[in-house]
């Protein structure tokens, strides 16, 4: 089979089934059935910001290659002075936590579980009564991207595994020789800051934080699988330290800027109901 494929077939099975074990657990089966009911309805609210974050990730994987090269011309090269900055960080944490137990759990939590951690929250919060949630969440999705794939482009700069070779090694793809097929259709060798694992790993955890509330379950879960990933990011190599705190600042900034321009007084008056709480955010 086709290793990009068996990639992704499996990339699916897993989630999926963690999805619609998620979905029993944290939604709870009256939610998914008023969800199933209105599905058509709610979509249509969320198109705008549906179809914008749609049109930033098209010109992400469109353009991605050719602001690439324009970086590779025009780009601040600052790869030095990150490793100025921080120095052998990276390596030492290599150094301190290798095992192959948790290279084992990092590699998975990098690829599987923060396919499902951003995944599982649009579905969650598509199925609350109001929207305004699940618009402020996609709307956080596109600002993320579309500000990474800016600074991707104003800043050049390669990850520790490729600066320190004989120090760091990038053990992603050292014990899942298979997961390169897949990271190599999403991933360019100098796009490393910020690190966009983290910031929309961070942005998801903040999320379930503001509505734990409506599911209290889901914050824990939530807050230690993106916690994982920000260390997954710097245990298996692909990123330094700066580029974790500028992913955390990039999530911070986009959660705040996407509450801003979701207004839920302005959703209020639109739907003419009451606050996200109205229609059994209290259940179960």
């Amino acid at each position: 089979m086709n290793p990009l494929l068996s990639v992704v077939s499996s990339l699916v099975l897993w989630v999926g089934s963690a999805l619609l074990a998620a979905s029993v657990a944290i939604i709870r089966p009256r939610r998914l059935y008023a969800l199933w009911n209105d599905l058509g309805d709610r979509l249509w609210e969320i198109r705008r910001p549906l179809a914008a974050l749609v049109v930033v990730l098209l010109a992400s994987a469109v353009g991605r290659s050719s602001l690439q090269t324009i970086s590779g011309l025009f780009g601040l090269r600052l790869t030095w002075a990150i490793y100025a900055l921080e120095g052998n960080f990276v390596a030492w944490v290599q150094a301190t936590l290798g095992s192959p137990q948790l290279t084992m759990y990092f590699s998975s939590v990098y690829v599987y579980g923060y396919v499902f951690l951003l995944a599982f929250p649009f579905l969650a919060y598509l199925a609350l009564p109001r929207t305004t949630t699940v618009k402020r969440l996609i709307v956080a999705y596109a600002l993320n991207y579309a500000i990474g794939l800016v600074l991707y482009t104003v800043v050049l700069a390669h990850g520790p595994r490729n600066v320190m070779p004989e120090m760091v090694t990038s053990l992603l793809f050292t014990h899942n020789p298979e997961f390169m097929a897949l990271t190599g259709e999403v991933n360019e060798p100098a796009n490393v800051f910020p690190s966009l694992h983290t910031s929309l790993s961070v942005t998801v955890g903040t999320f379930a934080v503001l509505t734990r509330r409506e599911y209290p379950l889901w914050t824990p879960i939530a807050a230690w699988l993106a916690t994982s990933v920000v260390i997954a990011t710097m245990y298996l190599g692909i990123h330094w330290l700066t580029d974790v705190i500028g992913g955390i600042a990039l999530a911070l900034g986009a959660v705040s800027l996407s509450y801003r321009l979701v207004d839920e007084e302005g959703e209020r008056r639109a739907g003419g109901g009451g606050g996200e709480e109205d229609g059994g955010d209290g259940e179960e």
